[in-house]
């Protein structure tokens, strides 16, 4: 594993967390969304991770090849919360049934808010990650002098 491979990985790292952060935020800002263009309420939505091999060019297979336990992190899809979004009285709201009920998006500000800490904590630990590489390869390359 050399300097290059460990900044893609944590690159790859800090690209997932960034769109996990988007995420959460426009499932906060959405809160109290009760109409969308799909109709309905808005329904949170989740990143799903993966661990992918990094993609290389053509000459670095065979030395890819022997580094297979590499792997970057990819979002191979977004999920929309599959819980049923919460029924509020109120008649006078413009979105309400004929029983005076809304249906409200099912998002708990709590757990999005743990969501978005921890989202926070891994971004720092892959920024830490890539300033700690760049420090090894400045000490080498003062070694090397």
């Amino acid at each position: 594993m050399d300097f290059f491979d460990s900044l893609n990985i944590s690159s790859s790292g800090l690209s997932a967390q960034r769109l996990r952060m988007n995420l959460i935020s426009a499932n906060l800002a959405n809160v109290n969304t009760t109409r969308t263009k799909a109709g309905g309420p808005y329904r949170r939505k989740d990143p799903v991770f993966a661990a992918q091999a990094p993609a290389a060019p053509f000459r670095d297979m065979l030395r890819n090849r022997q580094k297979e336990f590499l792997k970057e992190v990819s979002v191979v899809g977004i999920v929309e919360d599959g819980r049923q979004p919460i029924k509020k009285y109120d008649p006078t709201h413009p979105d309400a049934d004929d029983k005076g009920y809304v249906a409200m998006p099912n998002i708990n500000l709590m757990e999005e808010m743990v969501n978005m800490i921890s989202a926070t904590r891994s971004y720092e630990a892959g920024v830490t990650a890539i300033q700690s590489a760049k420090d090894m390869a400045l000490k080498a390359l003062e070694i090397g002098q």
